[in-house]
């Protein structure tokens, strides 16, 4: 990726210092992924995701009977239309009435539609919000791409758009994600909690975009585990916590981050573990990459060990990740510098 390409996202971006006294204008972005709506939508959506990827066709085929099996509709859209409403009301419970706009890279309400959208509605700026909390290619940079297409494709009239900043240190996501471990492990057999191992898991990348994530090394690893390390603390301070990987594709001779949950499943059973408890502390919400590859192919590996497996919850529309939303969205519109989440340097999470 050349220079030009890597500096347009913080070129088009606007000010970090820019001031706005009021709402007139301001609006609030909220950016994912994208999933099909419907059985028609999942092969194109599948082929949006993985074009130049050279990802084996049999390997799309497979991916697809997972959204085939709800229905051909992925839950992320329903889930983000929860977390728009309550980011809506959220900020209006501030006294902010702030428009909350939802667009996507790989569906629709695709972004490019919904920047233009918003010029078209008089907004000239607003701050975007993405369902990542870490650094990664796919996670940061990406949406940062996004953005800019979108708006040079609006022409003159777009928006300044501020991609706040990653959150998987921030109290409010730790928070939530606490919480739900808490409930997991209480939903344990009586006097299992004590003897269960707490797993985290995350979305795989391969190890040449886990490389090019920053001079530090794999930001994207030592942020999770340093998201791990902090909602386990919350709960249980000190108690052991493992991070695995899941949802990995691409071809099966690119080297990938590892272990994969369910050969980590199949590990812990040897030892002798008698109970799991996962907290897929890599995502914010309860969509196909959780249902069904822990709800369904985890819990399998689990039951054919003889392993009882609980699955914590995600951060969702928990209180205080919306409460943490909220803060992160007055903060970037009273301009000033930022205090709150943590800022990707424009060094890391380029694509390999």
């Amino acid at each position: 990726m050349g220079a030009t390409t890597r500096s347009a996202p913080e070129r088009l971006s606007g000010s970090d210092n820019d001031s706005v006294g009021d709402d007139e204008g301001n609006a609030v972005l909220l950016l994912s992924f994208g999933g099909p709506e419907g059985p028609d939508d999942v092969l194109p959506f599948l082929e949006n995701v993985t074009r130049g990827r050279g990802i084996p066709r049999s390997r799309l085929m497979s991916v697809a009977a997972h959204y085939q099996h709800f229905g051909g509709v992925s839950p992320i859209n329903e889930q983000n239309r929860k977390l728009r409403k309550a980011i809506e009301d959220e900020m209006s419970s501030r006294g902010r009435l702030l428009p909350v706009y939802w667009g996507n890279r790989n569906w629709e309400p695709y972004v490019e539609d919904v920047v233009a959208r918003m010029a078209a509605d008089g907004v000239n700026r607003a701050v975007a919000f993405a369902t990542s909390a870490y650094s990664s290619a796919s996670g940061c940079r990406q949406y940062h791409e996004d953005l800019a297409r979108a708006r040079q494709a609006t022409g003159p009239t777009a928006p300044a758009i501020d991609k706040l900043p990653h959150f998987f240190d921030h109290p409010g996501f730790i928070t939530a994600n606490a919480d739900a471990l808490r409930a997991a492990l209480a939903r344990l057999p009586a006097g299992m909690a004590e003897q269960a191992r707490i797993v985290a898991t995350a979305h795989s990348i391969p190890l040449s975009m886990a490389s090019a994530a920053g001079p530090q090394g794999n930001l994207y690893e030592r942020q999770l585990r340093a998201a791990a390390r902090a909602v386990v603390d919350a709960v249980h301070p000190g108690r052991r916590v493992d991070l695995v990987w899941q949802s990995r594709s691409g071809p099966p001779e690119l080297p990938w981050l590892e272990p994969d949950i369910n050969d980590y499943l199949s590990h812990l059973a040897g030892q002798g573990i008698p109970a799991v408890v996962l907290c897929p502390i890599g995502f914010v919400s309860d969509h196909i990459e959780v249902l069904w590859d822990l709800d369904n192919e985890a819990r399998r590996t689990a039951q054919a060990h003889g392993v009882l497996l609980e699955r914590a919850a995600t951060a969702g529309t928990h209180p205080a990740f919306v409460a943490m939303i909220g803060d992160l969205i007055e903060e970037r519109l009273a301009g000033g510098p930022r205090r709150l989440g943590t800022s990707c340097p424009t060094t890391c999470c380029l694509a390999p």
